[in-house]
């Protein structure tokens, strides 16, 4: 036995019921406050005597900074090792999706940007960021990345993903684990993978929603990135979705969470709920009848953790065992993944009070803020341009209009401290006020960094939502006297309703919200050289917007650094490179409009056909790409050999630039109806003028495999074809690569293609 397996099992065997259980719990940290925001030692032996699983939210409360935040977090893991039985300490969490939800931490681009990047490498280097901000406060695991594949942009939820297609969502998720992990654990932060799984094609586009879906695709697609991080990225946490697959919550399925996520996959980290979502199994999903009902369906189904705060997994389970409902044996063993994580994370070794006074000055530092400046000018997509950028600097007048413009907190995205944590107080009727708690540069301060020289009119003009114009005559009389109009538009981030995208902010429709269309439709009247700048979490219907304005920037949710970026794409000082990582539809109507369709998808409509309006992969630049030399290596394979997929591309323009080479590949006669392509492989790459580069994708015949009628795992015999280009619609090389047996997969698996650059 290792010395982990030796350490635990003692401890176990020395737990009580009671503490066994209360390992399972975890604790709102605000609760352990007394009246002026005080560790209670009171109120810890009320909630923490018998130890505890885990401490929720320790920088998140409002109106503790983080130093004060860390100060709790000492106390509070010196009350368990000190004031109860067997000293055990705590694992703390907070959020971290596009940085750590705490006062004065870095806020980067939200994930939807992430993924437009196509750079995997900056993300890793985010996460990276991200993990030494949260020990510096003492947080252990971050509830991030999600790996939800959207289908329906009209779920507020779009902005947390990466994007519609599950290699680049796996590839993606990838590097945010590795980033927040690290090598040692002692060291590192666990991720956690979220949410388990198909929580992006919910019924309507409404959180929550039921998914219906078969599995043959839930494993193909929507359970994909999660076994890419369970059995490639070694994931410390799952978190399960709130909705059910076919009549069964998530939160009470073993199939999901134990027979394929433990027994198929081999995952031995924790599984913890999403928020509430064990009490949901009787308040929502009525399958049980109480919270002792919904305790034992969880436990059994594979739920370690009863986050946020224990309800369901407190007395409601004690008492359930106590009448020989539950096996012991089923509550030891999720009371030893939590103990072997504890361990992993160093938790029962050394110091575990942190330095206060290192918080502050590690958080948002110079080197943070560059690195958010660099992932943000990345993660913008030139969806259109007719000529008109890069703007001149020559310019001396220019007006910057819209709701969207001056205030630097609409660049943030919904888990953002900044407008979270004001929308959850909000929704729960208390007053919030929504603030920059970090330096935020607005698009307009971001032009006025880059023209000092120049006379800058900026007017609203309208509100992100709502129904008035009287902001209208303003705008317009601002755009009559500029040489050239920015208008900054699009939705802002929130939650519950509290705005107009993120988790509980669905919409049925997909047009920019309020009256904002009808402010750009007036000062295109006026003739004047427009640029539309989108700041939004998911994709538009522009189909007017596409035909009238001459350049669309798609900024999404860019973060602290959101202005300078946009203001350095928009004047030339960074060439735009990113890809749209989800397809724009044309009209609601067209919902679902992903790219990887089976054919029969592709039928038209009376008033329009099934094609996006910007499809998957696009994204312009001031730049031109050629393509050439496509080369397939072998082109016919026996077995499972690796095929070497080349090809060259040259930069034919005067400007340095950035391409993103897309792999896709298609199955076009199959057992069973195949995509009409898939994403293989990509990469990112800069270009100096006249410079050509060879790219070469190792691909690995594994994936092409599928699941066929049997449910096999098989990479039939066939002709495959290779597409190499710009987008999935701009498809410049062509080839044909040929496997000659069939193949039924093991275990063992190669999940992504390697790419390399000479």
């Amino acid at each position: 036995m290792d010395r982990m397996h030796c350490f635990v099992e003692e401890l176990l065997a020395k737990m009580t019921r009671e503490e066994k259980v209360a390992q399972l719990c975890a604790v709102h940290a605000h609760r352990l406050l007394d009246g002026d925001g005080r560790f209670s030692p009171p109120k810890a032996q009320e909630l923490l005597g018998k130890g505890i699983g885990q401490i929720t939210r320790l920088a998140a409360i409002p109106d503790i900074k983080p130093a004060k935040a860390a100060e709790l977090g000492n106390a509070i893991q010196d009350f368990l090792r000190r004031e109860t039985r067997l000293g055990i300490p705590a694992m703390v969490h907070d959020e971290c999706l596009s940085g750590l939800l705490a006062r004065d931490a870095t806020v980067f681009p939200q994930a939807i940007g992430l993924g437009s990047t196509f750079a995997p490498w900056l993300v890793e280097k985010m996460t990276t960021v991200i993990r030494r901000q949260m020990r510096l406060i003492g947080i252990h695991q971050g509830l991030a990345p999600v790996l939800d594949i959207p289908r329906d942009p009209r779920w507020g939820r779009t902005e947390e993903t990466f994007g519609e297609d599950p290699y680049l969502v796996s590839c993606m998720g990838h590097a945010y684990i590795r980033g927040l992990q690290g090598d040692d654990w002692r060291v590192g932060v666990i991720a956690t993978a979220k949410h388990f799984t198909a929580y992006g094609i919910s019924e309507g586009g409404r959180n929550l929603g039921p998914a219906r879906v078969g599995m043959r695709e839930l494993r193909e697609v929507f359970l994909f990135p999660f076994e890419v991080a369970v059995r490639k990225s070694q994931v410390g946490s799952l978190m399960n979705a709130y909705h059910d697959l076919d009549g069964v919550p998530c939160a009470a399925s073993p199939l999901l969470l134990t027979q394929i996520l433990r027994e198929e996959w081999g995952f031995t980290g924790i599984v913890v709920s999403d928020y509430e979502a064990i009490k949901m199994l009787e308040t929502f999903h009525h399958v049980a009848h109480d919270a002792r009902e919904a305790a034992l369906q969880a436990l059994r189904a594979g739920i370690d953790l009863e986050l946020p705060d224990f309800e369901c997994y407190g007395a409601p389970l004690l008492e359930a065992i106590g009448e020989g409902l539950l096996s012991e044996e089923v509550l030891n063993e999720a009371v030893r993944r939590v103990l072997r994580m504890k361990y992993l994370l160093g938790l029962f070794e050394g110091e575990l009070a942190v330095d206060v006074n290192a918080v502050a000055p590690g958080l948002d530092t110079e080197e943070d803020r560059l690195l958010a400046r660099e992932i943000a000018r990345a993660s913008c997509v030139l969806l259109k341009n007719e000529g008109i950028l890069p703007l001149k600097k020559e310019i001396k007048t220019i007006a910057v209009i819209g709701p969207n413009a001056k205030e630097g907190l609409h660049l943030h995205g919904d888990y953002s401290y900044s407008t979270h944590i004001p929308s959850v107080l909000a929704w729960k009727g208390k007053e919030a006020v929504w603030e920059e708690v970090v330096r935020t540069v607005s698009v307009l301060e971001g032009i006025s960094n880059k023209l000092p020289g120049a006379e800058i009119l900026y007017a609203q003009g309208c509100d992100v939502l709502g129904s008035s114009k009287e902001g209208f005559a303003e705008a317009l009389a601002a755009a009559q006297k500029a040489e050239v109009v920015v208008a900054v538009m699009g939705e802002k981030s929130g939650l519950f309703q509290q705005s107009v995208s993120g988790e509980g902010s669905d919409r049925a429709e997909l047009n920019l919200p309020g009256v904002q269309r009808e402010l750009l439709q007036e000062l295109y009247k006026l003739g004047k050289p427009i640029v539309l700048v989108l700041v939004n979490g998911r994709p538009l219907t522009l189909s007017w917007e596409k035909e009238h304005i001459p350049a669309i920037v798609e900024a999404w949710y860019p973060g602290e650094e959101g202005g300078n970026a946009i203001a350095d794409i928009l004047f030339g000082d960074y060439n735009p490179g990113g890809k749209l990582p989800i397809s724009f539809p044309k009209s609601v109507g067209q919902i679902p409009v992903y790219y990887n369709r089976k054919p029969s998808a592709f039928g038209e409509y009376l008033s329009e056909d099934a094609q996006p309006l910007f499809p998957f992969g696009h994204g312009l630049s001031y730049t031109t790409f050629a393509y050439e030399d496509l080369r397939i290596e072998p082109r016919e394979v026996e077995h499972l050999e690796a095929v070497r997929i080349s090809l060259r591309v040259k930069n034919t323009s005067p400007y340095r630039g950035d391409e993103v080479v897309q792999l896709y590949l298609h199955d076009p006669v199959a057992s069973l109806v195949r995509p009409v392509k898939e994403l293989k492989g990509f990469v990112r790459l800069s270009l100096d003028p006249g410079e050509s580069r060879t790219v070469t994708f190792t691909l690995f015949p594994e994936q092409l495999a599928f699941y066929d009628g049997a449910m096999r795992l098989i990479v039939e015999p066939g002709v495959f074809e290779v597409m190499v280009g710009s987008s999935s619609e701009d498809i410049r090389l062509r080839g044909k690569l040929v496997v000659q047996r069939e193949t039924v997969l093991s275990r063992y698996r190669r999940f992504h293609s390697h790419v390399e650059v000479e």
